[in-house]
């Protein structure tokens, strides 16, 4: 493997956690788990904004990988 599909594939399982780290801490602050206050409208709504610009973004990730992948095999 060499050093560009390393670097693609730990930058894809870096905006999984990422994701995964904004979602939890974000039920988290809706349930109002371990004391911390409720999300307002704002907050929810930048959130889920947040959300959905790293679900784009894991998309662009997963193209680049595939055209990086597709140039590397010599397609």
């Amino acid at each position: 493997m060499d050093e560009t599909a390393v670097a693609i594939v730990a930058i894809v399982f870096g905006s999984v956690l990422a994701a995964l780290f904004i979602i939890t801490n974000l039920i988290s602050k809706m349930t109002g788990a371990r004391g911390g206050s409720r999300l307002s409208d704002e907050e929810s709504q930048l959130m889920q904004e947040i959300f959905y610009g790293m679900k784009k973004m894991e998309e662009r990730v997963e193209s680049l990988e595939t055209i990086l992948l597709d140039k590397g095999r010599g397609e």
